[in-house]
């Protein structure tokens, strides 16, 4: 029985990033053996078993062969006479395809690298470690996926092609929700994830997985606002702005999202965009519900969409207006959602050729206020209002009004000190 740690744990350690979690196999042994030794079988597909101390992954090496379509659709070979050269041609990227003997020291001069991994690692090339990449689909998001987390990584040209062939041959077509969901949402967290959405348009992948996404390239915007003018290439510099500014991936989602009407503007009146808010929402909808997106990412993505524009332009706002706009964002119940926001709209702002770098005073004007709205006594407001006489809906039109009074106190005040 030989045992080799597998995966993202050597790549790291060999390009000097932290390792996340070991992922070992194990070559030579069968269920019966590492039960013997204590392992909790844990694989419902194929075997693999937790380690009794540790509780680290141990898989016994395996093939793969294809048997239907999908990532499902898979038939695993798992016994003792399966070499470790064998387990490794079934990962999707040399780079993920290098293995290294337990106790391993850090060197590259002694892990086993039968597909040129730590050669590809060398050079920056994201590159598939045999034919039988095409035989799952969710290779070509990981691959995604990969190109966002090593932005200074290339894709090889034949791994490119691969990719496109799949998509022509229908096998992007048959990922499940939950899948394509994981992989978008790790993309997007990844330090450059433009680079996920190109790599996908780039195969043919995103007009079949998020053609609301993929319709925004060649949509032009007033070039006086985006001096990018391409509102694909707006969407993506605003989402490399989330990546800067640290954004949680419901703030990144919305980022994605927020635009998605435009690429429903007729034709006629383009560069202009109006009532695309309203569109985004519909279209935001739908691609939520086909994905299954969590409802947090879903929520704020839909106030994002929606109300992108008038948070732009709050600064205009009075008191009665901007009581108007906190209440439609549902900021007063959702203060901590409302955060997020105005975080993902100063993504959008700043998620403009020239202006990446450009004050966003909207976040902080619109966070104040919302405080000076959330610290109107509203019990006493209440009580009042029932000593008036006042009942049901009459006594939540005596809180608001209190509210907006606040707001135009708050304003005042506000005035007078930049007078």
């Amino acid at each position: 029985m030989q045992v080799y740690m597998v995966g993202g744990a050597v790549r790291d350690r060999l390009l000097g990033l932290p390792a996340g979690d070991r992922d070992w196999v194990v070559v030579g042994a069968t269920p019966e053996d590492m039960a013997a030794r204590g392992f909790v079988p844990v694989g419902r597909d194929f075997p693999v078993f937790l380690h009794p101390e540790t509780h680290e992954e141990y898989a016994l090496a395996r093939t793969e062969r294809k048997s239907g379509r999908g990532y499902r659709g898979f038939a695993v070979h798992a016994a003792p006479e399966v070499t470790l050269e064998e387990d490794l041609a079934r990962r999707d990227l040399t780079i993920n395809a290098i293995a290294a003997p337990a106790g391993w020291s850090g060197a590259a001069g002694e892990v086993l690298d039968p597909y040129g991994g730590v050669r590809d690692l060398r050079a920056g090339v994201l590159r598939h470690v045999t034919d039988a990449f095409r035989e799952d689909p969710v290779r070509i998001l990981r691959v995604a996926r990969f190109a966002a987390r090593f932005s200074d990584f290339r894709v090889a040209p034949e791994t490119l092609e691969l990719m496109r062939a799949m998509v022509e041959e229908g096998e992007a077509d048959h990922l499940v929700p939950e899948r394509v969901w994981q992989e978008l949402s790790r993309g997007l967290m990844e330090d450059k994830p433009s680079r996920m959405f190109e790599l996908l348009r780039a195969c043919g992948a995103l007009a079949v997985l998020l053609p609301e996404v993929d319709r925004l390239w060649g949509v032009p915007q007033r070039a006086e606002y985006h001096p990018e003018v391409d509102t694909g290439v707006h969407v993506m510099m605003v989402l490399d702005m989330a990546a800067r500014l640290d954004a949680p991936l419901a703030v990144r989602f919305a980022c994605l999202t927020h635009d998605l009407g435009k690429g429903t503007t007729p034709a006629d009146v383009l560069p202009r965009h109006i009532g695309h808010e309203q569109r985004s929402g519909r279209l935001l909808k739908g691609l939520s519900e086909r994905l299954r997106v969590p409802n947090e990412c879903r929520e704020m993505a839909d106030v994002v969409a929606r109300e992108h524009g008038n948070i732009h332009r709050s600064g205009e706002l009075g008191a009665a207006a901007l009581l108007r706009l906190l209440e439609r964002c549902d900021a007063l119940r959702k203060p901590q959602r409302f955060a997020g926001v105005l975080l993902a709209c100063e993504c959008d702002a700043r998620g403009r050729l020239g202006f990446e770098d450009s004050p966003y005073p909207q976040r902080a004007r619109l966070s104040e206020a919302l405080q000076q709205a959330l610290a109107v006594p509203t019990a006493e407001v209440a009580a009042e209002a029932a000593a008036q006489g006042a009942q049901g809906a009459q006594v939540g039109a005596w809180i608001r009004r209190a509210r907006e009074q606040a707001l135009a106190a708050w304003l005042r005040g506000a005035d007078r000190s930049t007078a």
